[in-house]
C-alpha cells in the first residue's frame, strides 16, 4: 500500500459519489483529502499517523484504515454495485465528467451509452440547462466515435490487460509455465490481439478456469489446442491461448511470437537446410520432428546466436544476427536518472525510491522531481529543492552501495525561459528539461523553447522530447532532426522514456540519434516504486530500434557517469 493508492481510491470514490448524485459537501469532502495526502511531503510509511492529518475525517479514515487492513475499500466495493455498469463508458466521452453524467440520469434517465445517443437524436439533451444544440451535436459525434470498435490497442493499454490475464494464470495449478507472445513480446507499439502459449496436461480444465476467471464478452472458440474469447476490458480485446506440450512450448512461442516476416526467413533458412518449421518444432529430412528446452537452443540448433523478440520484425535481424551482441540488455542498465517523489507527484519517499532502485542492483540514480510551473504535479519552488537537495544528501549517505545524485525535471516555459535561474541549477547535479504545457504553439516556438534549454550549459538531458502519447496524442510536433543536431552540437542527452505510454523517442528517431552519435538515456520516469519496473519493456523497445550498449548512458560504470556528466 502507498499513498498514490489512496489517492486514487479517494478519487474513484468521490466520482462515483457524484455519479450517483450524492451530497457535493460528501463528494468534496473525498476530493480534498486526496488533495491533502498529495501535497503532504511525506510517503505513507513516513507517516505517524495519517489519521490525524487535518483533512482526515471519519469518513475518509474509514477508507484508509479498509485499505491498510485489507488491500481494499468496503465503500468502493459497495460504490461500484451501485453505479448502473452503463454509466462508467459515459466517462469517456470528451465534456462529460461525473457531475454531468449525474444531471444526465436525474433528468432524463440516461443510464448507458445508447440511452444518451438517442435522447441527442431526439434533441432532448440540448432542452437541459447547461448544455445547448452545440453541445448536443458535440456529444452525438463523440458517441459515433466511441461506437466504433478499435483495430488496435497502445501498448499501455495491452501491458495492463497483460497483468491482469498473468495474475489470473498464476493461480490455476494445472498449469505448467506460460508466456505471453505476439506483438506485444516484440515490444510493438501498437496490438490489435492478446496471444498466450500455456503448457499443460488439462486443457479442458485450464479453459474453463480462464473462461471463469477473466471478464469474457465471447468464447469464439474453445478445444483442447485452443481458446480464443474477447474480453469485456476497457476496450474489447480478443486474446488467444494456445496448450501445448512442455516439449512443444519453445518452438510454440517462437512461432507465435512471430513476427510473420521473421517467422518466413526462419522457414527458409530451414528448408535450405532440408529441414521445416513448425509450432512443433523443427520436422527434419529423415521425418522425425525436434523439439528444443528453449527458443535460445532452437536458435542455436540453425547457428544463430538468441534472437530477441523485440528485434523479430522483417527478416532482416537474421543477416544483422552478428550485431546482435552489441544490444543493449536490461542487465547491462546501472541507474535509473529520471523519477519522482513524495516531494512533487510521486508516491514514495526518497529513501524508499533508493532502497527500491539498490534492490534492482543499480549502483546510482537521480531523484527528479517536478518544478514550480508545474503545479498540478506539485512541483517544487528554488527554496523547496534546496531543502530537497540536503535531504537527498542526508539519505545518500547512508548507503554505500548507491549514489543518489540530486536533480530535478524542469519545465521549458511557453515563452522559453526556463523554470530556474543557472545559479539554482548550478547546485544540482543532473538538470532534466522538458516540455508540459501549450502543445499547440507553432513549431518554430516549440523550436524556441527546446533550444532555450539546448544551449543552456547546466542542462544535461532533454526528456520525452515529443510529449507523445501513444494511441491518445500526437505530442507538440517539434523538428526531431533539428533537435538531435543541436544534442550532438551540444553534448545533451536525448531520453528514451520508458513509461510504456510515451516510449518517447520512438524507433525511428532513436535510430536517427544513434547514427548522429548522439547519446540516449533509457529512463521509467517512474512516479511509484513498481514503475521502475518499466525498465525491462523500455530496454526491449530500444533494442527495436538497435540502440548498442555504448549509447546508452545508462550502461556506463559510475565512475564514468561522474566524470562524463556530472562533472563534465
Amino acid at each position: 500500500m502507498n499513498k498514490k493508492t489512496i489517492i486514487r481510491t479517494f478519487e474513484k470514490i468521490a466520482l462515483y459519489m457524484e455519479l450517483l448524485g450524492e451530497n457535493p459537501f460528501k463528494v468534496g469532502a473525498f476530493r480534498k483529502a486526496a488533495n491533502v495526502l498529495e501535497l503532504d511531503p511525506r510517503s505513507l510509511s513516513e507517516m505517524d499517523d495519517i489519521l490525524k492529518l487535518k483533512g482526515i475525517g471519519k469518513g475518509t479514515g474509514a477508507v484508509i484504515i479498509d485499505l491498510l487492513e485489507k488491500g481494499e475499500s468496503d465503500l468502493l466495493k459497495e460504490l461500484e454495485h451501485e453505479v448502473p455498469k452503463g454509466l462508467l463508458p459515459l466517462l469517456k466521452v470528451p465534456g462529460l465528467g461525473g457531475k454531468r453524467i449525474a444531471k444526465l440520469r436525474e433528468t432524463l434517465g440516461i443510464d448507458s451509452v445508447e440511452s444518451l445517443r438517442q435522447a441527442c437524436e431526439l434533441n432532448k439533451v440540448s432542452e437541459l440547462p447547461g448544455f445547448g444544440k452545440k453541445t448536443e451535436e458535440k456529444l452525438l459525434h463523440e458517441l459515433q466515435q466511441l461506437g466504433t470498435r478499435k483495430e488496435k490497442l497502445p501498448v499501455w493499454q495491452i501491458e495492463s490487460i497483460v497483468h491482469a490475464i498473468e495474475e489470473e494464470l498464476r493461480r490455476i495449478p494445472e498449469i505448467t509455465r506460460f508466456s505471453v507472445a505476439g506483438s506485444f513480446r516484440r515490444a510493438e507499439e501498437m496490438s490489435s490481439d492478446v496471444d498466450f502459449i500455456i503448457v499443460t496436461d488439462n486443457p479442458a480444465v485450464v479453459r474453463e478456469k480462464v473462461v471463469s476467471a477473466l471478464p469474457v464478452e465471447e468464447t469464439v472458440a474453445a478445444g483442447d489446442a485452443k481458446l480464443s474469447i474477447v474480453l469485456d476490458m476497457t476496450d474489447a480485446v480478443d486474446v488467444d491461448f494456445r496448450f501445448v506440450t512442455d516439449e512443444q512450448f519453445a518452438t510454440a512461442l517462437h512461432h507465435f511470437t512471430g513476427s510473420k516476416d521473421h517467422n518466413v526467413k526462419m522457414r527458409q533458412l530451414a528448408k535450405s537446410k532440408g529441414m521445416k518449421i513448425s509450432e512443433y518444432g523443427v520436422e527434419q529430412e529423415d521425418g522425425t520432428t525436434k523439439t528444443f528446452s528453449s527458443e535460445k537452443a532452437f536458435f542455436k540448433f540453425f547457428d544463430l546466436p538468441y534472437i530477441p523478440p523485440s528485434v523479430r520484425t522483417n527478416g532482416t535481424e537474421i543477416d544483422r544476427a552478428d550485431e546482435i551482441a552489441e544490444l543493449v540488455t536490461v542487465q547491462d542498465i546501472r541507474g535509473d536518472f529520471h523519477m519522482h517523489t513524495t516531494w512533487s507527484d510521486g508516491g514514495y519517499s526518497i529513501r524508499e525510491m533508493a532502497e527500491a532502485c539498490r534492490a534492482k542492483g543499480y549502483t546510482h540514480m537521480v531523484i527528479t522531481d517536478h518544478t514550480h510551473y508545474l503545479k498540478v504535479a506539485n512541483g517544487l519552488t528554488p527554496e523547496r529543492v534546496r531543502e530537497q537537495i540536503a535531504e537527498i544528501r542526508k539519505v545518500n549517505a547512508e548507503f554505500d552501495d548507491i549514489e543518489i545524485f540530486c536533480g530535478t525535471e524542469m519545465d521549458i516555459l511557453p515563452d522559453g525561459t526556463l523554470d530556474f535561474e543557472d545559479d539554482l541549477l548550478q547546485e544540482l547535479d543532473f538538470v532534466i528539461a522538458s516540455i508540459h504545457s501549450n502543445f499547440n504553439q507553432s513549431q518554430e516556438q516549440i523550436m524556441e523553447r527546446l533550444y532555450a534549454a539546448m544551449k543552456n550549459p547546466y542542462v544535461h538531458m532533454i526528456a520525452h522530447p515529443t510529449g507523445r502519447i501513444i494511441g491518445q496524442r500526437e505530442g507538440y510536433n517539434p523538428d526531431v532532426m533539428q533537435l538531435i543536431e543541436w544534442a550532438k552540437e551540444h553534448h545533451k542527452i536525448l531520453e528514451l522514456n520508458g513509461n510504456p505510454h510515451r516510449f518517447d523517442l520512438c524507433t525511428e528517431y532513436l535510430v536517427a540519434a544513434q547514427e548522429a552519435g548522439v547519446k540516449i538515456a533509457i529512463n521509467t520516469d517512474a512516479h511509484a516504486i513498481d514503475q521502475l519496473n518499466y525498465m525491462d519493456i523500455a530496454v526491449n523497445y530500444a533494442q527495436k530500434a538497435w540502440l548498442k550498449k555504448e549509447t546508452v548512458v545508462n550502461t556506463w560504470p559510475l565512475e564514468q557517469f561522474i566524470r562524463e556528466i556530472i562533472r563534465k
